[in-house]
């Protein structure tokens, strides 16, 4: 963050009434300390030591600025009007006008938590430790739109999204829109996922190219989806406190805090300071790493699950008659 930006952040912050200078702590005090914390991952006991404030003090400063950076929440995590065609889709023949009715891309993912042991059992899923499953939406310009923190590490993602839809908050599937998950979520007529049983992963197609309408159709799902896997990759290289391998250092609910921040922090970052290196540095690495298997989706026969299909084959079907022209 450049010092431009960091002034932003500190008079947006200082604009939500949480935070004030004192006597001996400005507020840029405050806000760099919990900066670097998130950034870092590091102890209160070491910040004290760095900056010469008792622990209690750092501690009491760190909570006020999470708070306020919370309450930014309205202004930095919000989506886009359903009815614009975003410029990476209306300016690529790969995507337009195939995807032209995708408003976003959605996807979960897993950050390590501290839970009571007898909680543990819940909480660990994939992993080996317990973690809590953040589910998220974003743009296609890398800014997240929505992000619901605190479910259980075992919860599967179209779980995570059927409790989401379930809220009156601001997800929602737009009747005649769509968002694109992965294989780990059910196909639904505003859902639109990949094939199951063709390949799917961008890296699958590295030597060899699609070879009918499926494959195709995955091809593209999945490069236009990567932009959640892209948003999540920065969010963890920024924010050291919640990819470090050990045990958070503060309790479940506080995480779930820290997280939303962070997502918030980031939205900010992209917006007014965006670092092309990293996002350079992450695109490599996703290009190169072996993904995740997704877990087996059992789609329910029902009536959105069959809308949902019928806009896929067509879809893929337009896209597949176009590429054999050579359009």
């Amino acid at each position: 963050m450049g010092p431009d930006a960091f002034l932003q952040l500190c008079e947006k912050l200082r604009a939500t009434r949480q935070l004030r200078d004192t006597k001996h702590v400005t507020v840029e005090e405050q806000v760099a300390r919990f900066l670097y914390i998130v950034a870092h991952n590091v102890k209160t006991r070491t910040v004290s030591f760095f900056y010469h404030r008792s622990g209690e003090t750092v501690s009491r400063h760190f909570h006020a600025v999470l708070r306020a950076v919370i309450l930014l929440e309205d202004e930095f995590l919000r989506q886009t009007s359903a009815s614009i065609i975003s410029p990476a889709i209306l300016h690529s023949h790969r995507f337009y006008p195939y995807f032209k009715d995708c408003i976003r891309a959605i996807d979960g993912t897993h950050f390590r938590v501290k839970v009571p042991i007898a909680d543990q059992p819940k909480f660990r899923g994939r992993k080996d430790w317990p973690t809590q499953n953040v589910l998220a939406a974003c743009d296609f310009d890398i800014k997240f739109t929505y992000v619901l923190t605190g479910s259980e590490g075992t919860a599967s993602d179209s779980k995570v999204l059927k409790n989401a839809l379930s809220r009156d908050d601001n997800l929602k599937l737009p009747r005649e829109k769509f968002y694109l998950g992965d294989a780990g979520f059910m196909l639904k007529h505003g859902l639109i996922t990949p094939y199951r049983s063709v390949r799917y992963h961008l890296k699958e197609y590295a030597k060899y190219g699609p070879e009918n309408e499926k494959e195709l159709f995955n091809l593209r799902h999945a490069s236009l989806r990567n932009v959640i896997e892209r948003s999540f990759g920065i969010l963890k290289k920024i924010f050291a406190i919640i990819t470090s391998g050990t045990e958070p250092h503060y309790d479940f609910e506080t995480m779930t805090e820290i997280v939303l921040a962070c997502c918030i922090l980031h939205n900010f970052l992209m917006g007014v300071d965006p670092d092309p290196h990293l996002i350079a540095q992450v695109d490599r690495e996703l290009q190169e790493n072996n993904p995740e298997e997704d877990e087996v989706v059992r789609h329910e026969q029902d009536e959105d699950y069959r809308r949902g299909a019928i806009l896929r084959d067509e879809i893929a079907a337009q896209m597949w008659a176009d590429y054999q022209l050579g359009i």
